[in-house]
C-alpha cells in the first residue's frame, strides 16, 4: 500500500459546486456550469464535468457544502484527463479565504469521525 503523498488531506464530498468562467477568451453558454465533486482539501477540489475546459483558467466559484452554507472563492484547473463520460479536473483555490477554509477542515474532522463510528 503506498502512502499518502499530499499535503493536504483530500476526502470525498457530496456537495453542489457551481464554476463560471471570468476568463476573457472563454465564454459559457450558461451562467454556471454544474459539475460532479470527486474530493476536495483546503488546497482544492478534483471534480468530472462533460464540459472540456482548458488547463490554467480559472472559475469563478460556489461550493454549497453540507450545511447549505455556501463558500466563493476562485479556482485554476491544474490538470485534466479524459475519461470515458467526460472530463476529470484537478483544480487549486486561488485566494481561498481562512473562514471558508475552516469550513473544508470542519467538514474533514466530522467525515472522519463518522468513518470511524462506522468501522
Amino acid at each position: 500500500m503506498s502512502a499518502e503523498r499530499r499535503k493536504y488531506k483530500r476526502l470525498p464530498l457530496d456537495v453542489s459546486v457551481q464554476l463560471e468562467c471570468i476568463s476573457e477568451e472563454e465564454i459559457t453558454t450558461e451562467k454556471y456550469l454544474h459539475v460532479e465533486t470527486m474530493d476536495i482539501s483546503t488546497a482544492g477540489l478534483a471534480f468530472k464535468s462533460s464540459y472540456e475546459l482548458n488547463v490554467g483558467t480559472f472559475y469563478d466559484t460556489r461550493i454549497i457544502i453540507w450545511t447549505k452554507e455556501e463558500i466563493h472563492t476562485v479556482l485554476k484547473i491544474i490538470r485534466s484527463q479524459k475519461v470515458d463520460d467526460g472530463f476529470v479536473y484537478g483544480c487549486i483555490f486561488i485566494g481561498l479565504p481562512e473562514r471558508e477554509s475552516i469550513k473544508i477542515e470542519i467538514y474533514q474532522l466530522l467525515k472522519e469521525r463518522d468513518d470511524q463510528e462506522s468501522n
